[in-house]
């Protein structure tokens, strides 16, 4: 049967390069667009048919930071489709991010300086805002705007006879010092990216446990530090134009530094050809890119603790009833 795959956040980044990698890994899957701007969603469709002229590729419109958004994909996706095997959840933001130069300058000029740049441990913070939901956006577009959308869609996920794999983006900035279960939408911190995505993490975990038993399986990627429209946003373009070759010169001390769009996804294209139930739901598989370009996949054991993601995940739970009766809209799908 041709596998059905729905990849969030797929109209650019590593999201469109992850679409074009799997349709040359199998040019029969069923592939579906999730975006917000369907004019780059049409874009990217047209770049991958161009390549795969007989490849099904259909779009659908989906804002990760509107519940209401999320609901309509929902229901769309289900009148499309019977089953989903593979749901990539890609789509993030990292907005209004400043960077400390004083942290940057120091740390390139220290023994930490390689550590610093894979992680962007204590160099980068945000400004969140609210969204209509009444959301920290940052939280709703990396985490909760997902979450309800799985739950919305568990009936095409969960199956014994054939697993389905949910498959995060996640970061090497995600950092437990970033996450409070007493504010876990971060609305009193200034780390919000990296606090979304220990959420992430914190979630996969919860989600295995409470769905293996029904064939839905969840992993978490990290695609190492690419360049893309999040991390060009982050500094001026002439900044990045002095760091880039030190960049390359840092990667040939870390494996981290995957630099494209092309090699960040190489973690997502490796777990669309494993078995789900053969992953480890506490290893982050991790993009990386040696030196000479060559590519390939590392495991590492997160830094999550299981009671943790369990409260965490009622957490969930509770702020999904809460906001869905808002909109007066089912807990799950009839």
């Amino acid at each position: 049967m041709q596998p059905v795959v729905l990849v969030t956040g797929a109209s650019s980044g590593i999201g469109s390069a992850l679409c074009k990698r799997l349709l040359r890994e199998d040019a029969g899957v069923r592939l579906c667009l999730a975006c917000r701007n369907m004019q780059k969603a049409t874009a990217t469709k047209a770049v991958l048919l161009a390549a795969h002229p007989a490849a099904q590729v259909t779009l659908v419109r989906l804002d990760v930071s509107s519940l209401e958004s999320v609901l309509r994909a929902a229901s769309e996706i289900q009148r499309r489709f019977q089953r989903l095997d593979y749901l990539f959840l890609n789509a993030g933001i990292m907005p209004n991010t400043h960077v400390s130069f004083k942290a940057l300058i120091s740390g390139l000029f220290s023994g930490r300086a390689v550590h610093m740049l894979s992680t962007a441990e204590g160099l980068l913070t945000q400004e969140d805002c609210i969204t209509a939901d009444g959301l920290q956006a940052v939280f709703e577009t990396n985490l909760f705007g997902h979450f309800i959308l799985i739950r919305q869609l568990e009936p095409l996920l969960c199956c014994l006879e054939k697993p389905s794999l949910l498959i995060w983006t996640s970061s090497s900035n995600a950092r437990k010092s970033a996450f409070s279960l007493t504010d876990y939408q971060h609305s009193k911190g200034k780390e919000s990216y990296s606090s979304s995505k220990y959420a992430t993490d914190l979630a996969s975990v919860a989600l295995n446990k409470h769905f293996n038993k029904q064939g839905l399986y969840s992993s978490v990627v990290c695609p190492g530090l690419v360049m893309t429209n999040l991390t060009y946003g982050i500094l001026p373009s002439f900044f990045w134009k002095l760091l880039m070759p030190i960049m390359w010169i840092i990667r040939f001390f870390t494996k981290t530094y995957t630099l494209t769009p092309y090699n960040g996804a190489e973690a997502q294209v490796w777990l669309f050809k494993q078995k789900p139930e053969s992953l480890d739901a506490l290893m982050k598989y991790h993009s990386c890119t040696s030196p000479m370009g060559k590519n390939c996949v590392e495991s590492q054991k997160m830094d999550v603790e299981e009671e943790t993601a369990e409260i965490f995940y009622q957490k969930l739970l509770e702020l999904e009833k809460h906001v869905l009766a808002k909109l007066n809209a089912p807990l799950s799908p009839k």
